[in-house]
């Protein structure tokens, strides 16, 4: 059979939260879980969820009202809705409905039908899951049920390849001893196969007759979200037997390689550990969004105090001047005095004024983010040609956050490193392999090393298998009892599965990358682990083959960091075969094994001093009087329903202990491509990088100064290693003491006081001299954390330029992210592949998944993924300062044309009595920010570049403004609204002064209140598409085409409503024929506009021209010295044209700038041009951002900067 091509239930993670149809137990929170096999009518008595699930959120009839409740529930939303009542109003509206509601109408359409889209997908897979087909075995027939109409106690029977229904007890299976195999990829990402095994008791009851029969109870734990535990007891014929995650077979997993199983229904639809799994995840804003938040609510406070000073004006007005007027211009009815025409007046006049925030801003903001989004996911360059693998962007929401990333929090293996292990060296009493020697007994490098090891002699041994020291495998061949004991331990103690395609062709499939290698290593060596059963291990020793018995697996979690077997041998010997970390194992020795253990931790301290990762190997013998007596106790603590966990971790500690040490192993794990050049450019960026890793310290610093975050160059490495509150503290305050020495030696006068404020410190150790990296341990971490030593040990190490942790928990990696996230107002970012990093990929402010070796889970909590480190350069330096720079670009422009077009009415309204009257016509007003200006700014938002992409990586001090968040903030936000008053007090009086005393061409009055409008709109719509082209810095025939389009069809539409066409057909509405064409016929009407343009634009252009010459931002340069190399390159194009034949004089001594020598030699991996770029622009660029840094830190370390949070800033 082939695998169904149906939709996986990992949209459950994906899609919106389940809303079940569930019953509750009638007596509350379910303390635990009773099923009975065979018999429904007790099982109902408890009032279980179905197996049916919903995610989705609307039917036919709901859809319209709560679609539009959720919408209303955006204050914008509310807001213009409440605008639009106003507007209902004829006492206070000089504007007809449409002008709000053909706006408000076209973003609540397009929200609910793209709203409708995704809960139509909802629908289409929850029915595609709930139609699936199931057997279940009902009064002893098997028959075909929905998977909505299974329920609790069903027996059901899977077929290979057929996905899990709901979380089920193994009863038996078509393999030997009840086994059957398993594919997690819907729940872990693993895609190896696991297997899983039926309690001998039923393992039995394969035939119908029997399991109809079959009237077991089981009673667990609660439905909850933990995957890899399961603790639980059947009742059956007077006996209770024991239940763990061995047993179960949980929703969302494939049956592989076996025919046929059956199952008992444990717990179904939303009580199924894969939907447990499904909570929502955290909604992250960017410090855009936040910023926006706070400016539309000055924005609203800044229309309100115009509508109050016109209101005032209109009260005056009207008591001074409009009663004297009363017979021309009467009140209306319900108007009685000039202090409620002022009242009416303010509500008009925040109807009039309310486009200084449009709404369409909301929705121009989703669009723009949505094709950069779509840009990511297109990028072929972030496409792994491997792996078939693209990059995705699955969030929308925080893409100009990229351009904006000050920390980068990142898991090493797997992530920094391939996760690909290969066998490397060992350790063998007191023996180290690995190591090949030339004939003068130096150490030969990978290149200078002879052929590899032949194999040959090993019909079954893995010819891809590389090993380069001929000596151990002669240890091998002589038969050393050592030697034959270690790699025995390594065949016999894993959870490897074999499977054996033609004869002799093995395939393990292992739980880690690791266990695979070390087994293949076994395998090659003449130890080759052939096939399991639930009670043996069927290993050829030297090409005998030999069967143990497996008495118990002691597995490995990471509070145990190592696993054991018992086995007995076929002389009935039993023994205990364990490995582990160092850290866990060497303390469990027998104190026999001194000797051995001093050489062997020389040899694991050279191995993680090249990068490897090592474990440690023993063994210990048991009397079989004993292993009966602590088996039995095992069985006790298994059956045990409370602690059973904790019991069991009692029981395999007593017995771990006294071990004979045997040896270690060293296995590799490669740096993936592109690791050094990319966190060398990111550091170039000022981008700090955390490695937050479970290996040991050696081996992280190792992979350090491999992937180039240590260096030699470096002032000092700290290494933080104490146990205790008071070591941790000492180790700090010593590093903090060394930098701040270092500082005062070079001359920069600080002095250290022991009682300095934090914030002070901070700023000051921030600007310490030199380059310092600290390294801590995982134990060391814990006491570091706590709160009365969590800012001490972030000022030291955010004064550092790398952090490496060391032995960290999936808990830790987290709160390190929320340390930093809580006292530093920076960006951060967390990437990692592996289900431990899930925890600090939620934490940090953007997440990165890896999709790499160790299946998908960080993949699926993370905001972006792709599938190599190397594309982190890519993704923050070109899309997300790409990113970062449209969106701010777009802002500021959307304001300014916004309040150029919207004050035009506040200086009209003290010419017009204060009256509400409008400068524009009212189709002006509502097309002016849905057709006339909406294009071209979203062309910019989503296309817009400063430098080409090629150039941004170069120049990575490029990114630096986006940290500093320099591009949009409070500042530029004032300045585009200064520019956008200050156009529209040009807007007005300019046309108004020469509509004053000008003529027509025959003589008449050129002033009406028409010709005005017409004129006023037209000069606004030129001078913001001019505006905008002055904005644009990267121009496509889609920029074109929308900003010279939009002015086309302005002037279409004009022309169109002045028209005798649709005055015919709307006499009511169109009054106005021809007076478009009438104004626009008048040379002083063009004058003007042409004017107006030139005195709103040229100062514009003045103040960038002088600031490109006398203070150019990087990216100015950047573009500058683009120019000068296209220029160099035309002439040199000419000369080659007009052939000279002249000496070849080298251009060497004009291109090559000093100290590129010393940066090679230093092993430093830098670009090159962004170093001469750099220097080029110390005097400009570079001196304006440190002092901007220094700006920021020292408003951190202000009095005032809050004694609650000093690291803040």
């Amino acid at each position: 059979m082939t695998v169904p091509k149906e939709m996986p239930e990992k949209w459950a993670r994906t899609q919106a939260p389940p809303s079940w149809s569930r019953k509750k137990p009638s007596w509350g929170t379910e303390e635990e879980r009773r099923a009975r096999a065979n018999d429904r009518e007790y099982n109902e008595k408890f009032q279980y969820a179905s197996n049916c699930i919903k995610t989705s959120k609307y039917n036919i009839l709901t859809f319209l009202p709560v679609n539009l409740f959720e919408q209303f529930q955006e204050v914008a939303n509310t807001y213009f809705l409440f605008l639009l009542i106003l507007q209902l109003i004829p006492q206070i509206s000089s504007l007809s409905w449409f002008t709000t509601i053909v706006p408000l109408v076209l973003v609540l359409t397009i929200t609910a039908v793209k709203d409708a889209t995704d809960d139509y997908f909802r629908h289409k897979s929850d029915n595609q899951v709930n139609n699936r087909q199931s057997q279940v075995l009902i009064n002893g027939i098997l028959q075909q049920e929905q998977w909505m109409n299974v329920c609790v106690g069903d027996i059901i029977k899977l077929e290979n390849n057929q996905f899990v229904a709901a979380d089920l007890l193994l009863l038996s299976s078509s393999e030997p001893h009840g086994l059957c195999y398993i594919e997690t990829a819907e729940l872990d990402g693993e895609t190896n196969m696991k297997v899983r095994q039926a309690i001998p008791v039923t393992s039995e009851l394969g035939d119908i007759n029997k399991l109809a029969k079959f009237d077991g109870e089981v009673i667990c734990e609660p439905p909850n979200n933990k995957l890899d535990k399961f603790s639980g007891t059947l009742y059956w014929k007077e006996n209770k037997f024991p239940l763990s995650n061995q047993n179960m077979l949980l929703r969302g997993c494939v049956l592989r390689n076996t025919e046929w199983c059956f199952g008992l229904v444990i717990f179904a639809g939303p009580d199924t550990k894969l939907m447990q799994n499904s909570g929502r995840t955290k909604f992250k804003r960017t410090s855009i969004d936040r910023l926006m938040n706070t400016l539309v609510l000055w924005i609203f406070g800044f229309l309100i105090c115009m509508g109050v000073i016109l209101a005032i004006g209109n009260a005056i007005w009207e008591h001074e001047v409009g009663t004297r007027f009363q017979v021309y211009l009467p009140w209306d009815e319900a108007v009685d005095s000039a202090f409620f025409s002022g009242f009416l007046s303010f509500w008009s006049y925040i109807i009039i004024l309310n486009t200084v925030v449009p709404i369409s801003l909301y929705v121009s903001v989703e669009v723009i983010r949505l094709g950069h989004s779509y840009f990511i996911n297109w990028d072929k360059k972030m496409f792994c040609m491997k792996k078939r693998t693209p990059a995705e962007a699955r969030t929308t929401t925080l893409n100009e956050e990229l351009g904006q990333v000050e920390y980068i929090f990142s898991d090493k293996t797997g992530t920094l490193t391939q996760n690909i292990m290969f066998f490397n060296k060992c350790s063998i009493n007191g023996r180290s392999y690995g190591d090949v020697f030339d004939v003068l007994g130096h150490k030969a490098e990978l290149g200078e090393r002879p052929e590899s090891v032949d194999f040959s002699f090993n019909p079954l041994a893995d010819k891809k298998f590389l090993f380069w020291d001929p000596s151990l495998l002669e240890a091998v061949k002589i038969g050393d009892p050592h030697t034959h004991e270690f790699f025995r331990l390594l065949s016999l103690c894993h959870t490897v599965m074999s499977e054996e395609k033609n004869e002799g062709e093995l395939y393990y499939k292992a739980q880690s990358p690791d266990e695979g290698a070390l087994v293949t290593a076994a395998r090659n060596f003449g130890f080759v682990f052939r096939s399991r059963t639930p009670k043996t291990i069927t290993v050829h020793e030297m090409g005998t083959a030999i069967t143990y018995q497996l008495l118990a697996i002691l597995d490995f979690n990471n509070t145990r960091k190592r696993m054991s077997v018992i086995v007995r041998n076929p002389e009935g010997k039993i023994r205990l075969y364990c490995k582990g970390a160092d850290t866990i194992l060497l303390d469990r020795l027998h104190h026999s094994t001194q000797e051995l253990l001093n050489t062997t931790m020389d040899h694991l301290n050279e191995y993680a001093g090249e990068g490897l990762r090592t474990l440690v190997l023993a063994y210990k013998d048991l009397d079989e009087e004993y292993y009966e007596e602590w088996a039995e106790r095992r069985l006790q603590a298994s059956l045990a329903q409370d602690s059973r966990e904790d019991r069991l971790a009692s029981i395999y500690e007593e017995v771990e202990n006294n071990m004979m040490l045997l040896g270690a192993t060293a296995i590799e794990d490669k740096l993936q491509q592109g690791v050094p050049e990319t966190i060398a450019l990111l550091t170039l960026a000022n981008i700090k990088i955390w490695v937050l890793t479970g290996d040991k310290q050696e081996t992280a610093v190792n992979i350090g100064y491999s992937c180039k975050m240590l260096t030699d160059d470096m002032t000092e490495v700290f290494i933080v290693t104490g146990r205790t509150v008071l070591e941790v503290r000492e180790e700090l305050r010593k590093a903090r003491e060394k930098m701040m020495d270092s500082s005062r030696s070079v001359g920069n006068g600080f002095t250290y006081q022991e009682k300095l404020s934090s914030s002070k410190l901070t700023s000051v150790l921030e600007a310490v001299a030199g380059e310092y990296a600290l390294v801590i341990n995982g134990h060391s971490l814990a006491h570091a954390l706590e709160a009365d030593m969590e800012l001490e040990f972030l000022e030291t190490a955010c004064a550092c330029k790398a952090v490496i942790c060391c032995r960290v928990t999936p808990l830790q990696k987290a709160q390190v992210v929320e340390l930093v996230k809580k006292y530093k107002k920076a960006v951060t970012l967390a990437i990692g592949d592996g289900a431990n990093d899930v925890s600090m990929i939620k934490t940090a402010h953007i997440g990165v998944g890896i999709s790499g070796q160790e299946g998908i889970q960080a993949v699926l909590a993370s905001d972006y993924s792709f599938s190599q480190f190397k594309f982190l350069q890519r993704l923050l330096l070109v899309h997300g300062r790409w990113s970062y720079l449209r969106m701010c670009k777009f802002l500021c422009y959307f304001f300014y044309k916004n309040f150029a077009f919207t004050m035009v009415h506040f200086w009209f309204g003290f010419f017009c009595g204060f009256s509400a009257q409008t400068v524009y016509d009212q189709y002006f007003i509502t097309l002016y920010n849905i057709v006339y200006t909406s294009l071209p700014v979203l062309a910019m938002g989503v296309f817009d570049q400063d430098v080409p992409e090629q150039r941004s990586m170069e120049y990575p001090k490029l990114y630096e403004p986006g940290q500093l968040n320099l591009l949009f903030n409070k500042r530029e936000f004032f300045i585009c609204i200064a520019q956008g008053i200050y156009t529209s007090v040009l807007m007005f009086f300019i046309p108004y002064g020469v509509f004053a005393d000008a003529t027509r061409d025959d003589g008449t009055q050129l002033a009406d209140y028409q010709s005005f409008a017409v004129t006023v709109a037209t000069s606004l719509v030129i001078v913001v598409s001019v505006q905008i082209g002055l904005d644009t810095g990267y121009w496509t025939a889609i920029n074109h085409f929308f900003i010279w389009g939009s002015l086309a069809v302005y002037f279409a539409i004009l022309f169109a409503m002045h028209s005798n066409g649709l005055f015919d057909m709307f006499p009511n509405q169109f009054r106005f024929v021809g007076n478009a064409q009438n104004t626009l016929a008048q040379p002083t009407v063009w004058l003007t506009i042409v004017l107006t343009t030139v005195v709103c634009i040229m100062p514009v252009v003045a103040f960038r021209f002088l600031r490109l010459n006398l203070k150019p931002d990087l990216s100015d340069t950047v573009r500058y010295t683009q120019l000068v190399r296209k220029k160099q390159k035309a002439q040199h194009r000419c000369m080659r044209r007009v052939g000279r034949t002249g000496s070849r004089r080298s251009g060497y001594a004009f291109s090559h700038q000093e100290g590129f020598g010393e940066l090679i030699m230093s092993g430093k991996n830098m670009r090159l041009s962004s170093l001469a770029l750099s220097s080029f622009t110390t005097r400009s660029s570079s001196s304006w951002i440190e002092s901007l840094r220094r700006k920021k830190s020292d408003s951190a370390s202000s009095p005032n900067g809050g004694a609650d949070k000093p690291l803040k800033g």
